[in-house]
């Protein structure tokens, strides 16, 4: 996109045609009538005029595109170029002037983006005095900042969600790993007690009588018999 200015400073007569005589003409004596010499004395002074203009508006011109340069920096793609109108002193005058700028979006990344939008706005409105064509630049540069805005905010939007998502994927998984964890626990801690159970009642299945409580009822057998008595009834 172009950031341009661009004015023509005319004069009563076309400078294509009159003005090249007028400088041919005052440059030979006047030999004429006195309505010569006034006639003479006007179109110097109106050249004076307009070579007052055509001066000012080159600097202004140069210095107009030279803000855009400054402030487009790595945006420039081109320029500056002027538009030149030659003046009665057979010099040539820049009245207008552009410069290219690269006002694309950047694929995949809004932030930067919305980082060169608002470079394209400052280089559109860095002269003094914006062109309605700066001022259309700047207008759009606007439009792509605020795209690029809503973008970003699509963006980090997905990025919170999938965070979300990923957090409670993770949470879920040692939820699952703990509660298959504690039930293998007690399953373990059931079959370690049915063992033990089972260990118990062989043992008392197969073991022995003490031989020394066997021993201890045999002796108090037959040293301290029961006696034994009948109840006779007449």
């Amino acid at each position: 996109m172009n950031l341009s200015s661009s004015q023509t400073i005319q004069s009563s007569n076309p400078l294509d045609t009159s003005s090249s005589r007028r400088v041919n003409n005052l440059s030979r004596p006047s030999a004429g009538s006195a309505e010569d010499d006034k006639q003479n004395q006007q179109l110097q002074s109106e050249e004076q005029r307009m070579l007052r203009e055509l001066r000012a508006r080159d600097r202004e011109v140069r210095a107009h595109e030279a803000a855009h340069m400054a402030a487009g920096g790595s945006l420039v793609r081109g320029g500056p170029s002027y538009t030149y109108q030659r003046g009665p002193d057979g010099r040539a005058y820049a009245i207008g002037g552009e410069v290219k700028l690269d006002v694309s979006r950047v694929p995949g990344d809004p932030e930067a983006t919305l980082e060169k939008a608002e470079q394209i706005r400052s280089a559109a409105l860095a002269p003094a005095d914006p062109s309605p064509q700066d001022l259309r630049v700047a207008a759009n540069a606007n439009q792509l900042a605020a795209r690029a805005r809503i973008d970003i905010a699509i963006q980090r939007r997905e990025e919170a969600s999938e965070k979300i998502e990923q957090n409670e994927q993770q949470s879920s998984s040692k939820v699952s790993q703990t509660g298959e964890q504690a039930e293998g626990e007690s399953e373990a801690s059931a079959i370690q007690t049915t063992v033990s159970e089972i260990s118990s009642v062989a043992s008392l299945a197969t073991s022995e009588p003490p031989s020394a409580a066997i021993s201890a009822f045999m002796a108090t057998a037959e040293t301290d018999p029961v006696p034994v008595r009948f109840n006779q009834f007449a």
